[in-house]
This record gives C-alpha cells, structure tokens and sequence, in this order.
C-alpha cells in the first residue's frame, strides 16, 4: 500500500515508460508517412475515432469500479480478519478458567495454553498470507516488466522466506509437520484450533456454551478465509480483461491518423490567416508534426487508466496498490500477543515501510 499522498511524475513515468517508448513510435510513424514521404491518403476521420474514445473511457470506467470493487472487498475482509483476531484473544483470556474444570491449572499452566492458542492462530494468519502471495498465471507481476521491476525493490516477506521457517516457534514440530502435510495449510492450522478446542471443553476448562463460542469463532475465520480465497483464485473475467486491452490498443494505433489531419487542417488554416512572419509560417507549413506530443499524451491517459484498473484487480499480490496483508498480519500478532500478556521484548517489530510502501 502506497502512502504518500500522490505518486511523483519520476515514479508514474518510469512505471510506463516501456508504454511511452511505443506511443511514439506508433504516433511518428504516420507522421513521418504522411508528411515526408508524401502519403496524403493516409488519413482517417476524426469522429468514428471520437466515438471510440468516448465509448472506450466507459469501458474503463466500468473496469476500473470493479477493480477497485475487489480491492475494497479485500480490505474489508482483513479488516474483519483484524477484528476476529482481537476478538479471539479476548476471549482466549477470559473463558479459559478453572471454573468448570476437573483439575485446576496454575496461571502458569493458563498462560501456556493461551499462548499455544494465539500462537497457531499467528501459524494460520502466516499461512494464510503465504497462501494469498501464491503467483498465479493472470496476476499483472507474472506478465509485466514494470511491476516486476517494483516488486523486486520491495522486500516481500513470502518470496523471501519459506513458509516453514515462519511458522518455526509458532506451532511445535509435530504440529509442523500435520500444517505441511496439507494442501491448504491455513485449512489445517483452524482444525488444530477445534481440536484444542474439543479438549479443552472435555477438560472443563471451558463449559459448553464458551466452547459453542470458540466453535462460532472458528466457523467466522473460516468464512473470511473462503473470501480472501475467492478474490484470490477467481480472477476479474478475463473475457472483459481481454477486450479492454484490445478496445485501448486500438485506439492507440489508430489514433495518430485521426490526429494527423486534423493537426494538418489547422495548419493550413493558420497559413490563410496572412501573417507573414517566419516563424509563424514554419510553424503553420509543420503544425502537423503537433499531433506526436498530443497522441502519446492521450495513449499514455488511456492505457495508464487501463493499467491502473489491471493493477487492482489482484489486491493480495504484492504491488505497491496492493493490501499490505504483511504488515497487517504483524500488527494483529503484535497486538493479540500482548493481550495475553506476553513479555514486549519477545514481540517482533512492526515491518518498515520501504519506498513508502506497506508490504
């Protein structure tokens, strides 16, 4: 997640530059065809192309809503999974007693409890992010060189480090090893929890009606784990995402021929107008060559619009616009293990910010 308030000219040009590079190609080119080597046919009328650009910004408008539809829903639901986690802890410290059990535990004894409890829930909150950080064949970073480029400046925590290495300290070997063991790993640190759960309920250190709680806790991390899952693995439909490109691109190419002639026609207007000062005639006979800037200017609004909607739609990949789920996840870990009452010299630090990002 960005957090400056505005991304700098420097930034937004070097993240489209390899785009640029190819409008002015693209917008010299008919130039060069049309007014040096005298191609005079080589024209297309301004207003179907109008029309294209109209019709095309709400088509981008449309795409863009919806992307940033699933960026939102993406924060929303770790801003449940933040909630739920403040909850869980809570309710770690004050159900777990010795009211109902059959053999009182010291506070030595609650406290590892509660600890193991929060703990795994740090293992599932690490696997679940490892999980959403998983590449797939449609995320812009496997295709596209820039957010390449950005996401290699960034240190992102799941690409740098294996999962089970995170999760040493958080959960025993054994339990390790049963997480590993699993094709959805996050699936398995939530079933460990129940099973806890279960024990602790046949221990009497929580009666029925807590444990039928605990139990709702789980079924709520579950439903917002499928959510975070689906945006995950169900993409933006690629048959509009593939049009969009299509539609801009067109445009793109087609673009410098309307351009052309129109630039061409105020040329020859200016020249009618009788000044005879010599820098006013050079710039009538080549006010053609204006259209350049103007068509790279208009592709670079077009396709940064498109990019910018490709951008959003996978909200858990890691580029800069992404849900800083790191960073979040840390926070929840820092946060419900002090509820607990751990010691604050053992908590791990907040991750840094890094080019002003949030990972």
């Amino acid at each position: 997640m960005y957090t400056k308030r505005i991304y700098s000219v420097s930034i937004m040009v070097k993240w489209t530059r390899r785009y640029i590079y190819q409008f002015i190609l693209l917008a010299i080119l008919p130039v060069v065809l049309y007014e040096v080597l005298g191609l005079k046919w080589l024209k297309l009328p301004w207003l179907p192309i109008g029309l294209v650009g109209t019709a095309l910004a709400f088509v981008i408008g449309f795409k863009n809503n919806a992307s940033y539809g699933r960026l939102w829903e993406a924060r929303k639901i770790y801003g449940g999974i933040v909630n739920a986690s403040r909850l869980l802890a809570t309710m770690v410290n004050d159900f777990i007693t010795n009211e109902h059990a059959k053999r009182e535990r010291s506070e030595e004894e609650f406290f590892e409890i509660k600890k193991q409890i929060i703990h795994r829930h740090v293992a599932w909150l690490t696997c679940l992010r490892y999980a959403l950080r998983t590449k797939k064949t449609w995320e812009t970073s496997a295709i596209n060189k820039s957010d390449k480029e950005y996401m290699n400046a960034m240190q992102i925590i799941e690409y740098e480090s294996p999962l089970e290495v995170e999760l040493e300290g958080y959960v025993s070997e054994e339990e390790k090893k049963y997480i590993l063991d699993f094709g959805n790993k996050q699936n398995a640190c939530l079933t460990l929890q129940s099973k806890q759960f279960r024990e602790l309920q046949f221990s009497g250190l929580i009666e029925d009606f807590r444990h039928m709680e605990f139990k709702n806790m789980i079924a709520e991390l579950f439903a917002l784990q499928g959510k975070a899952e689906r945006i995950k693995n169900f993409p933006y439909p690629r048959q509009f995402a593939t049009l969009n490109l299509y539609f801009v691109w067109i445009f793109v190419i087609f673009l410098p021929f309307g351009l052309m002639s129109e630039f061409d026609k105020i040329g020859h207007d200016l020249l009618t107008q009788g000044i005879m000062d010599p820098r006013f005639q050079f710039i009538a006979h080549n006010f053609v060559w204006l259209s350049i800037p103007t068509s790279v200017v208009i592709s670079w609004i077009f396709f940064t619009m498109e990019r910018v909607g490709d951008v959003s739609e996978n909200p858990f990949e890691g580029i800069g616009n992404d849900v800083p789920i790191s960073t979040m996840s840390r926070g929840i870990e820092i946060d419900i293990r002090q509820m607990i009452g751990e010691d604050k010299n053992t908590l791990p630090k907040p991750i840094p910010q890094l080019n002003d990002t949030q990972m």
